[in-house]
């Protein structure tokens, strides 16, 4: 008997100890963010009014018909007049770049925003144990990453990731890299470095589909630092709670909608297809499928399953009426994301997109404030748009210990990411590229002036006549 009992209380005490260690292990695989470093780049390279005019001015391969549609593109384009272009654009030179353009755009970014990032952190480079770079439309030998290695002398067993054409979804993928390295690897650094490089991709054509993308694009970056250290929890920003992705690159219409291409003429530019739209809104259909049971609380489920219900039962008798009731809410989500999110990061792909979102997601203006400035001051920056966006946030002093955080991001290919954070600690008066202008956001308009400047061209009828003047030369 007494055997008996020993046993039964030894295999208790093992079961206890895999339960207690199974528990350890997990806090070790957590993915923190300790650091962020947002790129603000020279004043010298700022894109305004009359820099714009001066560019479009420069393509002699536009006619009036291009100037009308690119007129129309900028005015509504929700971008003003404090966005980055890259120094050759801003030089004259994007007609013919060169691979140092692209080299020295990227050290640029690497050289201010890694130091500083590095310095405030009091973390040494040789600290770091994984390094993931993402910068979609640049791939150059030796690659980012080991001029960012070089540069800052990192040790000989960093585990270095390169990512190229992922678009502007790839942060949220180097972050789901870095998550399952922390997986498996207990108390590492991970440095994540994500930008774009439009020095060579800067489109000298008149295709409009190609044209658009100079329109939104406009340089910038972030890194980031994050850590799966549990002595360092205290000292984390934002806790990653859970990330979903979406790949449509199956479907040939999604797979084709956006890509890098040269045109009729062989002049290299991205292309925006007309059925983005609707691809995109399909990869954020499917997305949220996987990403709600996961964010939202239960008794939000359990409301939209007796909604459903309900409906489903009564479909019968008043289907007619349903269906004419419900296509002006088709494109509304059923669920409240409210209910388990606070803040929502979104892409800053264009007016027409942040505006999709929030009217898929019933978000208001205060939602979708945070979006709109960042699209307004720095432009869509790509891959690190979603960065800026939290920047805006922090700023305005909104994240408080235990919100949550909801990023959205949209890519080539045809993809959606998703990636839902926690604030560990109230987020305030910490150096940010904001915080120069933050009191002037959100502006009383939103309006840029290129409409007042360059509204005359929209009286011109004769094309054949037509000369751009040469104030602008």
């Amino acid at each position: 008997m007494e055997f008996l009992i020993l046993l039964y209380g030894a295999t208790t005490l093992y079961l206890c100890f895999l339960i207690w260690k199974l528990f350890d292990q997990r806090r070790d695989q957590e993915c923190y963010i300790l650091e962020y470093q947002l790129y603000k780049p020279k004043d010298e390279s700022k894109l305004g009014t009359e820099c714009c005019g001066r560019i479009i001015e420069r393509n002699k391969h536009l006619g009036l018909n291009e100037y009308k549609f690119l007129l129309k593109a900028i005015v509504n384009s929700g971008i003003g007049e404090e966005t980055y272009a890259p120094s050759n654009v801003i030089e004259g030179r994007e007609a013919t770049p060169t691979l140092n353009d692209g080299v020295t755009e990227m050290e640029e970014f690497f050289n201010d925003s890694i130091a500083k990032l590095l310095a405030r952190s009091g973390i040494s480079p040789s600290q770091i144990d994984v390094l993931v770079v993402n910068v979609s439309m640049f791939s150059i030998a030796p690659s980012l990453t080991s001029r960012i290695i070089n540069h800052y002398k990192m040790r000989e067993d960093v585990k270095a990731y390169n990512l190229t054409g992922m678009g502007c979804s790839a942060s949220l993928i180097s972050l789901d890299i870095i998550r399952s390295v922390f997986k498996s690897q207990k108390n590492k650094f991970a440095l994540l470095v994500t930008s774009e490089s439009l020095s060579p991709n800067w489109y000298n054509g008149n295709d409009r589909s190609m044209i658009l993308a100079n329109c939104l694009f406009r340089s910038g970056g972030c890194v980031i630092l994050l850590t799966n250290k549990r002595s360092l929890k205290n000292r984390a920003m934002l806790r990653l709670k859970c990330l979903v992705r979406t790949h449509h690159g199956a479907r040939e219409d999604a797979y084709s909608c956006c890509s890098q291409k040269e045109d009729e003429e062989g002049r290299l530019g991205f292309y925006l297809a007309k059925n983005l739209p609707k691809a995109a809104t399909r990869a954020f259909v499917d997305n949220l499928r996987v990403l709600s049971p996961k964010v939202l609380p239960t008794r939000e489920l359990l409301r939209f399953m007796v909604v459903f219900l309900i409906k489903k039962l009564r479909q019968p008798s008043s289907s007619l009426k349903s269906s004419s009731v419900g296509s002006n809410k088709s494109n509304k989500s059923p669920l409240n994301f409210k209910t388990g999110i606070e803040h929502f990061c979104l892409h800053t792909g264009g007016k027409a997109v942040i505006d999709g979102i929030g009217m898929s997601l019933d978000l208001c203006e205060y939602d979708l404030e945070p979006a709109r400035m960042t699209l307004h001051r720095f432009g869509n920056t790509s891959a690190s748009s979603l960065w800026y966006v939290l920047g805006y946030m922090e700023a305005k002093k909104r994240l408080m210990k235990g919100d949550r955080v909801l990023m959205i991001s949209f890519g080539a290919g045809f993809k959606c990411n998703s990636c839902l954070w926690e604030v560990m600690k109230d987020l305030r008066d910490r150096p940010n590229v904001w915080n120069e202008c933050i009191d002037d956001y959100p502006p009383d308009s939103l309006a840029n002036p290129f409409m007042e400047k360059f509204g005359w061209i929209n009286d011109v009828q004769e094309a054949s006549n037509f000369k751009f003047p040469a104030s602008f030369k």
